[in-house]
């Protein structure tokens, strides 16, 4: 029996970055960084764009780190349609209440498990590098989904530092051509597949 995707949905630069340097309140995606997301300008369209948008918004539930969480204003509770959002933190103050579905999790595992439950039959999509990175090794992440896009930012955040857990396999599942980006969708490759 396969198990609900956690797929990480994410725009990178050649050079790997996921956001311009100084990524902060007020300059979300670092300085350039808001190029990395021009292809979403046609996800009104009915192309490749388009198509990658409409999937990632059809998914069940949302995994974000905290930081991913608090940068995007919270998505004020709502981030697509209601569904649950499930923001992994490195500490919870009982005083932080989040807003709408959204909920706190310390525990990779626990947060993994709840949204897929939350999810059903949909995928889950995961926001955010430093949640991608622990996910992965947790062995939770199942699938990357990076949108590909051709500009060398030169510096800002990486979507992968170095990680202590060595290399990780990942076998291509589909490459779509869109204006602006290409979208490549690899699944993960677990140790326990070997």
């Amino acid at each position: 029996m396969s198990r609900t995707p956690l797929r990480l949905y994410m725009s990178v630069s050649l050079d790997g970055y996921i956001a311009g340097p100084d990524d902060r309140t007020g300059q979300e995606l670092g300085r350039n960084g808001g190029r990395l997301f021009n292809w979403l300008d046609d996800r009104l369209s009915d192309g490749i764009n388009a198509q990658v948008y409409a999937e990632a918004s059809s998914t069940g539930a949302v995994i974000s780190g905290r930081r991913t969480f608090e940068l995007a204003g919270r998505w004020q509770g709502d981030h697509h349609d209601g569904v649950p959002i499930h923001v992994l933190t490195h500490t919870i103050d009982p005083a932080d209440v989040p807003p709408g579905s959204a909920k706190y999790y310390t525990d990779v595992d626990a947060c993994a498990t709840e949204a897929r439950q939350a999810a059903g039959d949909r995928a889950v999509l995961v926001h955010g590098a430093g949640t991608a990175q622990a996910l992965l090794a947790a062995g939770q992440l199942d699938e990357l989904e990076l949108h590909l896009v051709p500009v060398l930012l030169g510096g800002g955040r990486r979507l992968f530092e170095p990680a202590e857990h060595g290399p990780i396999e990942l076998e291509p599942v589909r490459r779509l051509e869109g204006r602006g980006a290409t979208h490549l969708r690899y699944r993960v490759i677990h140790s326990r597949e070997h």
